[in-house]
């Protein structure tokens, strides 16, 4: 019964973690270049059961089979799959179609700087002539911050990454891709960190001025998603209580028949 409650409980926290991923998903369905995360499940490694001092096997101890202890998360991952492209007329709404980050360099609280990666092409402009994000992380060209000259009366960024004040060449976006996305993280505020192995490569999307790439996430399938886990959930509770009124039962009235 113990081993029954244990099982039950495994099955509770593994549904947990499942419905907070979910709901992160859908909190950000409306984010922009948001890639939706998922988890797989796994059994823990079964145990060989052994019947140990048996008089009826004339006490030798003989194996009787392996048997699993419950569920556990297997591996939380990100799906980058390309999101749907929104017109939006922005002249710094940039969307990227094909594989590929935009890079912006990100200043943390004790002024430490490094790059972080992005799909979320909603920048804006300063009063300085600077492209940012939402946070203020400058976007990085071949050439560093990217810097339009405040005079300037049309930019243009295209295809390619080129950036075009009144005609006259600023830039070219510093458009980064990788080999291998498992070895880059969630860092926050939308933005990939890569880790130690991760090997950057040349990219292949191109810009698409005027656009905003939506969320991957399909709001109807992860809802319906939730009601699964849900009731996976509540059907783990269920199996809980029956355990808990065995060993009442067991410990309360078939220990006092005895």
């Amino acid at each position: 019964m113990v081993r029954g409650l244990y099982t039950a409980y495994t099955g509770m926290r593994n549904e947990q973690k499942r419905l907070d991923i979910i709901s992160n998903n859908l909190a950000n369905s409306a984010t922009a270049g948001y890639k939706k995360q998922s988890v797989s499940n796994r059994a823990f490694q079964d145990v060989l059961a052994i019947k140990i001092r048996d008089g009826s096997d004339a006490y030798i101890d003989r194996p009787v089979g392996t048997m699993n202890l419950g569920v556990k998360i297997g591996e939380e991952y990100t799906d980058y799959g390309q999101g749907s492209i929104r017109h939006t007329e922005g002249t710094y709404d940039l969307a990227l179609s094909g594989q590929g980050f935009f890079k912006v360099r990100y200043v943390d609280k004790q002024g430490n700087e490094s790059f972080k990666y992005t799909r979320d092409g909603s920048f804006t402009i300063t009063r300085d002539g600077y492209i940012t994000d939402a946070n203020g992380n400058r976007l990085q060209g071949r050439g560093g911050d990217v810097v339009i000259p405040p005079d300037s009366l049309t930019v243009a960024i295209g295809k390619s990454g080129v950036i075009t004040a009144d005609g006259t060449v600023v830039d070219t976006l510093a458009l980064t891709d990788f080999e291998d996305y498992d070895y880059l993280k969630k860092f926050g505020d939308n933005m990939y960190e890569p880790v130690e192995g991760a090997t950057e490569k040349a990219c292949t999307a191109t810009v698409e001025q005027g656009y905003i790439e939506q969320s991957n996430v399909n709001v109807v399938s992860e809802m319906v998603s939730m009601i699964a886990v849900t009731r996976a959930y509540e059907a783990n509770s269920k199996v809980i209580k029956t355990m808990d009124t065995m060993m009442d039962k067991a410990v309360n009235s078939v220990g006092r028949l005895g």
